[in-house]
């Protein structure tokens, strides 16, 4: 390389120093030499044109390291804030450390736009909690008079199955006529003597005082308590703040917070009380969650009014603000949020398949199941906003009506995939308009709580499951023994010839 640089600079030399000579017919042969041979001249062909040559190398090997090295630099940039972005998004309790909003590293990675901007819009609350006016007595249901609930379990009879279930052994026929509201009513509602879900001795007592609930739950060590905030005095007077976990959570919570124990024996968390459900009812954590989460008037049965939240996350907002702006204000007994990219359960399901949220050949079953018994999907004819919720937020007033619709949702979630969003809409159709509920915009949602990552990422083999056939063999230990068995009990019907609807996915998002 040095020696064509070499060349290209004498070169270069003999053209300007012949120029010269053309253009100076009296210049002295002195002259002449100093150009072309090494008299001095600029171009010269000695050692000053080498150290030339040797200086351009120089100059583009440096300039090429300069932008290696600048290229380098900018992927080391990149890694990190990649990283960094990975981490805040990830389940691991470790990384979320480094999350803080008000880090330096945060404030950069925001200004850059690679911190995903939530979708949140004012709430229209009263300011004062002070200030709301609770309602006095019960809001009457208009057909419901007397609900009650089966208690016992009837096992079936060749014994394929486990029992007593948790959620019981419904029959198509029983699921069918619990559809059909009317004045006098008994269902299933989990809870079957020796089911499983046993609270201790000492929290039944607890929470018999409890008139106002805000509710969470944690299973299988997937989080800690997160304390809410802007919390009045008059709602921490009120308000029972209660987060369910088993046994596994518990261990873990002790592990990773402080849980200090009053004079009674009960656990707490900052303001949270521990309720610790013994015996978990099922073998899939995710379906163990959908206890307290749908059957909360169940497990705390003297509250008229209970907040839900998932355990991922913080309550900002005064739980007293949140009932008069979605109970009270509009006379309704149920509130839940919008859910932000789907409306249909169909594409929701779709979603959930692509996520390996679950077995995709059972959600399909699920779906078929719904589409045959004519739950259509959502278009703007319809009377509801939505058939999909964001239920990680449940506000309820735990009325008759409320409550049956509470019962029959964990029945499907029950009977079929523990992915409640699906079953939802679907409860709604099959009540007829009975049930009423205010769905309120999902910006309200996202301000309503700050969400924290779980601890760690919940996987378990079923949901990897692309064919029924993987079941079989060796895969049948993949199959739930005390939940979703209506997936594995014959259908009254033919379900083969069930083609479901087209789904058009409007949304990456899942």
């Amino acid at each position: 390389m040095e020696s064509e640089v070499q060349r290209s600079v004498s070169l270069r030399a003999n053209r300007k120093g012949g120029n010269y000579r053309s253009n100076n017919n009296h210049s002295s042969p002195s002259n002449s030499k100093d150009v072309e041979g090494g008299g001095g001249g600029l171009f010269s062909s000695g050692k000053l044109s080498s150290d030339y040559a040797m200086k351009i190398i120089w100059k583009k090997g440096f300039i090429r390291l300069v932008l290696v090295a600048g290229i380098l630099w900018m992927l080391l940039i990149l890694i990190v804030l990649l990283f960094h972005i990975w981490s805040c998004q990830s389940s691991y309790l470790f990384f979320s450390a480094i999350c803080n909003k008000e880090s330096k590293v945060y404030t950069i990675l925001n200004t850059w736009g690679f911190v995903p901007q939530q979708h949140r819009c004012p709430i229209p609350v009263i300011s004062n909690p002070d200030r709301i006016v609770i309602p006095e007595g019960r809001t009457h249901d208009q057909i419901i008079k007397t609900l009650s609930y089966v208690m016992e379990d009837k096992p079936v009879k060749d014994g394929s199955q486990p029992s007593p279930l948790f959620g019981g052994h419904q029959s198509w026929k029983q699921r069918e006529k619990s559809f059909k509201p009317s004045s006098s009513m008994k269902v299933h509602c989990g809870f079957m003597h020796n089911g499983g879900a046993d609270m201790d001795p000492v929290d039944i007592k607890y929470v018999e005082k409890c008139r106002f609930v805000v509710a969470s739950g944690i299973f299988d060590g997937y989080d800690v308590p997160h304390q809410p905030s802007n919390i009045s005095d008059r709602s921490k007077e009120l308000f029972c703040f209660l987060i369910v976990v088993d046994e596994i959570s518990l261990d873990f919570i002790k592990e990773n917070v402080t849980v200090s124990e009053d004079h009674n024996g009960g656990r707490w968390v900052g303001i949270w009380r521990l309720i610790l459900l013994k015996h978990s009812p099922y073998d899939e954590p995710r379906r163990n969650g959908k206890v307290p989460k749908i059957l909360t008037h169940r497990l705390f049965p003297q509250a008229q009014y209970s907040i839900w939240i998932d355990g991922k996350m913080e309550l900002i907002v005064d739980p007293l603000q949140i009932l008069e702006r979605y109970l009270w204000r509009g006379k309704n007994t149920f509130a839940i949020a919008q859910h932000k990219h789907h409306r249909s359960i169909y594409e929701e399901a779709d979603a959930n398949k692509r996520r390996k949220r679950y077995a995709r050949p059972l959600i399909d079953l699920h779906m078929k199941i719904y589409y045959y018994e004519g739950m259509e999907p959502w278009s703007p004819k319809k009377s509801t906003v939505s058939d999909v919720p964001e239920g990680a937020i449940i506000i309820r007033e735990h009325t008759a009506m409320s409550n049956l619709f509470s019962c029959l949702w964990f029945n499907e979630v029950n009977l079929f995939t523990p992915r409640d969003q699906l079953s939802f809409g679907y409860v709604v159709y099959r009540l007829g308009g009975a049930f009423k509920f205010f769905m309120f915009p999902n910006c309200e949602y996202n301000s309503l709580f700050v969400l924290h990552p779980h601890t760690r990422e919940h996987s378990s083999k079923v949901e990897w499951v692309k064919s029924l056939s993987e079941f079989k063999g060796n895969g049948s230990s993949m199959k739930e023994s005390r939940g979703g068995l209506g997936l594995w009990t014959p259908y009254p019907a033919d379900l083969k010839s069930v083609v479901l609807p087209e789904v058009v996915r409007t949304s990456k998002a899942g």
